[in-house]
């Protein structure tokens, strides 16, 4: 287990206290060293070995290629200011910087998406590896930089590798960080030089975790074998525009123009990505795509009857083992950014806050700098400052000399899985066979011996995903049709199609955006941001706000809504084009003074003819960052930097607030029981670690979803460690006021249990009125008693959440805190999880108590089906004041550095989950003042 932290009791530890820490680990690391390899071999590992990697932030470099001096500024953090007189100077000295603090990071990040990570860990990664292999992200990147990028930006890639392997020269992996001398007792691994096309790969990565509603297409062909259209349709219910609003309310578009008009008049200044644009229909609801014929595609979801379901159950586990990238996708994340303008703030000018959801990963997945032109000219472009990834140059959020832009995903539909009737060495379309395209990977293994796989793509450039899975290729061969399919022949197969996998610009977006001046420069720029499609805010320093949506969208025919997989053997579910840039829906210095994002639906259904996705978040986030700033408008009330603040860090739960009222009238019997929900009396709904009634109810909550849905769906969704009430024969346990003992096990591992994200608030929010709905009913289950309609269910909820916490936390209620079970553990992506246990322990970091959760502003999230442990988190958190960009706050999950025993390997993130800010230095002086360290890189 990970060390565990001071910050996990609350308080902050001093000065002395982390460097004490940091010698300990130290110490325990070559004490254990010494002990493996022998006296010797332990006396080579000295402490001065382990600090070799640490990066030079003082002096003076030499770095063969750069034209002129350059300056590296580092705060109290480590955070690095740069500054050059040129752009080439600029982005090659961001490449030796990123090298100095996160190179390891950075070789793993290539390793996986080019599909490699064997080389590095041996034969545990194969598996992942060929599936990464069949994606082919690093074959698109390196299409993107032959063919779609601007020269300008090739030039500034080129750069930035050029510093990277500057860095590299000469150092062999222990002079890298620890975790090469680690790996450097299994295999020869050694670095090689980096390439563009490693950083143009990461995008694809983003894009993988942010990629949209593959995981529900999955979810809903699966549910098909158990659950008919009327119970589907209640598990994905329609986005509730009455009540949630969406990001864009005042922006409409044209139908004689076929244009949006967002409120500036410049509908049309984007750049089209091109593509037909023949309207799809309407957005039907998710839940009807289930029902024959409802969607088209629906058809084919019991072609294959219960194999198919094992199929796409198969391709679900697969998807689960593939690491994680960015983020988490899935039910329940997203992000929050929203802008205010001047006429609402304290400095008369917009304030803009933006804070990533993303899985809590060490170090973080960003990396904050600044990039400054000691002079802006043509020759050198660029004064920005912000966030952005270890491997990539540029900045991806942040803000320059007269904008600031934040992001948050859109969750647009840009993935449809298709099936495919393999017939020989092609595939059945139209009633034709075509040939497969075909191309031979070999998989190097540090340790063992190379495998080679065949990849096969469509004409269409989609991967055959089913290749890389036995149980899937077994059973498309097994699985049966009825008379509407094709014959079976050798069975069905599973492609992807997915926008990402088409060569775009991206990477040419991000530079736009560095540089962009204003509005019109923004919204050209981001309409080069094809993939992945974001939601962009905007402010300016003349006091603008606006929102836009890029993005490569693609349109489909009429009656299909991507929302489940298709017939890939008919051309009518071909994708027939992309939605043009004029056409995507956005919005510039609306009325009303601000703008949110958090995920919810774009735009209203009845004020745009495409479907942009059946599968929206369902806005309980943006609702609540709205009604918090209507609040503090209201009657001409100013919002200040702290303000903004403030609102990220709203621990508020809306389904506590419709569930509470109704679970306070209900008789649940004994007295420990009735002594848990008399916590619930008076409580403000918030959720902050301190609280009793917070913890007690998030475990009424989660058995609520274990008892209305668990058992009612489909066992392909299972999960493990299910308990039930049991007579207390050969058992010990919680004694309930039946008598009955609660166990936990196997006995119900094969139930499905819903994640808790906010779809699933949505669910109960339609069912409260329907007391008597099936899905409060729960079948008796070994000795359980019945439950028969919602307030039954509800009383067995608090009963069994009152005897889980007894067992979690202690049968004294006194004790209980929410932040005991919402705990955050920061692991290393790659030894901290699968190497020895030493080095977890050196490695790892926590836990930290937390508060916040599921779908709060604050959104710590959680995941119903395996517990209260934190699994997402906001990953940064930003306000941008446009008054007085110095006056900025910014704060990063961890630290700058990716060493683990450096100064900034944490040091942020006890302030992070005390939800203070940084000051964030922007002016020359600022920087200056806050300035630690100074590097100079000479020619």
């Amino acid at each position: 287990m990970p060390p565990t932290t001071t910050a996990s009791s609350g308080h902050k530890p001093g000065k002395s206290g982390r460097k004490k820490g940091r010698k300990a680990r130290l110490l325990v690391f070559v004490l254990v060293l010494a002990l493996i390899g022998g006296v010797a071999y332990g006396a080579y590992w000295s402490i001065s070995t382990v600090r070799a990697s640490f990066p030079q932030t003082k002096g003076s470099i030499t770095l063969e290629g750069l034209s002129g001096p350059v300056d590296v500024k580092r705060d109290g953090y480590g955070i690095p200011q740069i500054y050059a007189s040129s752009d080439a100077d600029l982005f090659m000295a961001q490449g030796y910087v990123q090298a100095q603090d996160r190179f390891y990071e950075m070789d793993v990040r290539r390793h996986m998406t080019s599909g490699r990570l064997s080389e590095m860990f041996g034969k545990g990664q194969v598996d992942n590896d060929e599936f990464l292999r069949t994606l082919g992200w690093d074959r698109v990147a390196k299409q993107e930089y032959d063919k779609t990028l601007s020269a300008s930006t090739k030039k500034y890639l080129q750069a930035y590798a050029k510093g990277v392997n500057a860095y590299l020269e000469g150092k062999s992996g222990k002079d890298l960080s620890l975790e090469y001398a680690a790996l450097g007792f299994t295999n020869d691994y050694k670095p090689e030089k980096w390439t563009p096309v490693d950083s143009v790969s990461w995008l694809k990565a983003m894009a993988w975790d942010l990629r949209g509603n593959m995981q529900d297409e999955i979810d809903r062909a699966l549910m098909t074998s158990r659950l008919g259209p009327k119970q589907i349709a209640d598990l994905y219910p329609e986005y509730p525009y009455s009540r949630n609003q969406a990001i864009v309310q005042s922006g409409q578009y044209d139908e004689l123009t076929g244009t949006f008009d967002g409120g500036d008049g410049s509908s049309g200044s984007g750049t089209s990505t091109g593509g037909t644009s023949g309207v799809s229909g309407t957005s039907g609801t998710s839940g009807t795509a289930g029902t024959s014929g409802a969607s088209g595609t629906s058809g084919t979801a019991g072609t294959a009857g219960s194999a198919l379901g094992s199929q796409l159950s198969r391709l679900q586990e697969v998807l689960d083992d593939v690491p994680t990238a960015v983020g988490v996708n899935g039910n329940g994340i997203g992000s929050n950014s929203w802008v205010v303008g001047g006429e609402h703030t304290i400095t008369g000018k917009p304030l803009l806050a933006n804070d990533p959801h993303l899985s809590a990963s060490l170090p973080s997945v960003w990396y904050q700098m600044g990039l400054h032109c000691r002079t802006v000219s043509a020759k050198c472009q660029y004064d920005v400052t912000g966030y952005t990834f270890a491997g990539m140059p540029g900045v991806i959020i942040g803000h320059n000399q007269n904008i600031s832009w934040g992001m948050t995903n859109s969750g647009v539909d840009v993935t449809d899985l298709y099936l495919e009737k393999l017939t020989g060495d092609g595939y059945l379309y139209d009633g034709k066979v075509k040939p497969f395209t075909t191309r031979e990977e070999t998989i190097k293994v540090a340790g063992g011996s190379s495998k080679k796989i065949v990849v096969r793509q469509t004409s269409d450039g989609m991967p055959l995903l089913s290749d890389r899975d036995k149980e899937l290729v077994k059973v498309g061969r097994k699985a049966t049709v009825d008379t509407s399919a094709p014959d079976r022949g050798d069975g069905y197969g599973i492609a992807l199609r997915w926008t990402a996998l088409d060569p775009g610009t991206a990477m040419d977006a991000v530079f736009a955006m560095d540089k962009a001046a204003g509005w019109k420069d923004f919204r050209k720029a981001a309409a080069l941001f094809d993939v992945p499609s974001q939601n962009l805010v905007y402010a300016d320093t003349d006091d603008h706000i606006g929102y836009t949506l890029p993005g490569r969208i693609p349109t489909r025919a009429k009656g299909d809504d991507g929302s489940i997989p298709a017939p890939g053997w008919n051309s009518k579910y071909k994708w027939t084009g992309y939605i043009k840039q004029d056409q995507l829906p956005y919005e510039y210095n609306p009325k009303r003074g601000y703008i949110v994002t958090a995920n919810q639906a774009v735009v209203d259904k009845d004020k745009y003819p495409y479907t942009l996705t059946t599968d929206w978040g369902y806005g309980t986030r943006s609702q609540r960052i709205t009604d918090l700033i209507q609040q503090k408008i209201k009657g001409g009330g100013k919002i200040s930097t702290d303000d903004m603040r403030q609102m990220q860090l709203d621990n508020s739960s809306e389904i506590a607030k419709l569930l509470v009222p109704r679970l306070l009238k209900i008789d649940v019997g004994g007295k420990d029981v009735r002594e848990a929900q008399e916590l619930l009396e008076g409580w403000d709904y918030t959720q902050d670690a301190d609280s009793a009634a917070a913890a007690y109810f998030n475990s009424v909550w989660r058995n609520i979803l274990k008892l209305a849905f668990g058992n009612k769906l489909p066992k392909e969704l299972r999960v493990e460690g299910q308990c039930l009430w049991v007579d207390p024969v050969n058992t010990t346990g919680p004694v309930d006021d039946t008598g009955k003992v609660r166990e936990c096990g196997e006995r119900e591992a094969d139930q499905a249990q819903p994640d808790g994200g906010d779809r699933w608030f949505e669910v109960v929010r339609n069912l409260m009125d329907d007391e008597n709905s099936d899905w409060w009913k729960t079948p008796r289950s070994g000795t359980r008693p019945l439950a028969t309609d919602r307030d039954q269910l509800f009383k067995r909820a608090m009963i069994d959440a009152r005897w889980e916490l007894t067992a979690k936390l202690g049968k004294d209620i006194d004790t209980w805190s929410w932040g005991r079970l919402h705990r955050l553990f920061l692991k290393n992506q790659t030894l901290g999880t699968e190497g020895p246990g030493f080095l977890q322990y050196m490695l790892n970091r926590g836990p930290w108590k937390l508060s916040g959760g599921e779908a709060a502003v604050n959104a710590t999230g959680w995941n119903a089906a395996g517990g209260y442990g934190v699994v997402w988190v906001p990953s940064m958190r930003m306000v941008v004041n446009l008054g007085d960009l110095d006056k900025s706050k910014w704060i990063n999950l961890s630290g700058a550095s990716g060493h683990a025993y450096s100064a900034h390997y944490v040091d942020q993130t006890d302030k992070w989950a005390d939800g203070e800010l940084l000051d964030w230095s922007f002016s020359d002086k600022a920087v200056d003042d806050s300035t630690s360290d100074s590097l100079v890189l000479k020619p």
